[in-house]
């Protein structure tokens, strides 16, 4: 029974009593929610996208187009990235790595979790569709396909490759932001594609490589957990010098000036230096491996290489 009820008039809450007050709930949640999209991993997505429309532009875009774009890819990321932790909430809880994820601890339910990422997916394909064009819209919908059905539910859990094609959807980018300013698609974003396809999996297995234990915990086939680290460390290797081909490649194609040109051969020279290092550890049986410099450095190294790619056609 209430005080109400009882006849005992409700106190009135005093200055400190209202400071007490938990105020904390509504952003907790909001945070959650946030969480749930992987924002850092949009970042990334979008240091690929206005690159990529410079390029096409052959100069600075239209600068509301830029923005629309970038929002709808950042939606259709994170709708893709909060439908994948609704699907791994089981794995991610076996994992130190993700066992903080409010997918994982329940922190808000599945089902809210599957509305969320549906709603986020929806929109940036219809904010596509309505504000740039159709080819971007169908484009970030196959991304949105490929990464919930074909990466997380067919490949994850099934191969030890499944990094290395589930990871064409973190391509998707380049070509949206490319035909968003000209409508259509050619070779360069093609190679563009193509570089952020052999960047990924020497990205991404010095992560599983660290976390091998997890993964394994976790039952999810990656690369360090099926072979040895002398063969990832090689597989690294022939993945890193595809990746710097293909942005050789680039010239070519886009007429690449001189900054490029020089970028990419001092990137792709570093990057190069930093996997053969992992080798180097990895043969020479060191207590510790250092993957995550690799990893760190790839993110760099993807950052640096599409700025150029952004400010060589003003160099011209």
């Amino acid at each position: 029974m209430s005080q109400d009820l009882a006849g005992v008039a409700p106190s009135v809450p005093t200055n400190e009593d209202v400071n007490l007050l938990d105020t904390s709930a509504p952003i907790a949640t909001w945070r959650a929610y946030l969480a749930l999209t992987k924002p850092r991993i949009i970042e990334l997505l979008l240091v690929t996208t206005i690159p990529t429309m410079f390029l096409a532009a052959k100069g600075v875009p239209n600068l509301a187009l830029v923005c629309w774009t970038l929002l709808g890819g950042a939606l259709s990321a994170g709708g893709a990235n909060t439908l994948n932790c609704y699907l791994d909430r089981d794995i991610d809880a076996l994992m130190h790595r993700t066992q903080n994820r409010p997918s994982a601890t329940g922190q808000i339910s599945g089902r809210s979790i599957l509305i969320f990422g549906i709603s986020l997916s929806v929109l940036s394909v219809a904010l596509l569709a309505s504000t740039v064009n159709s080819l971007s819209a169908v484009l970030a919908a196959g991304a949105i396909a490929f990464y919930v059905l074909g990466y997380t539910l067919l490949l994850k859990r099934r191969t030890s490759q499944n990094i290395v094609w589930g990871g064409a959807a973190g391509c998707m980018p380049v070509l949206i932001g490319w035909s968003a300013v000209t409508g259509s698609l050619s070779l360069a974003p093609l190679i563009l594609f193509l570089v952020v396809f052999f960047w990924t999996p020497p990205h991404y297995w010095p992560l599983s490589l660290r976390y091998k234990d997890d993964y394994a915990r976790a039952g999810v086939p990656m690369l360090p957990v099926q072979e040895s680290a002398e063969t990832v460390a090689k597989q690294i290797i022939w993945y890193s010098w595809a990746m710097v081909a293909v942005s050789l490649a680039l010239i070519p194609v886009a007429d690449m000036g001189w900054f490029y040109r020089v970028a990419v051969i001092a990137l792709g020279t570093a990057f190069l230096f930093e996997a053969y290092g992992l080798r180097s550890r990895v043969k020479s049986a060191e207590p510790d491996l250092k993957p995550m410099r690799l990893f760190h450095w790839s993110i760099t190294y993807l950052s640096l290489l599409f700025l150029a790619v952004g400010i060589d056609p003003f160099l011209r």
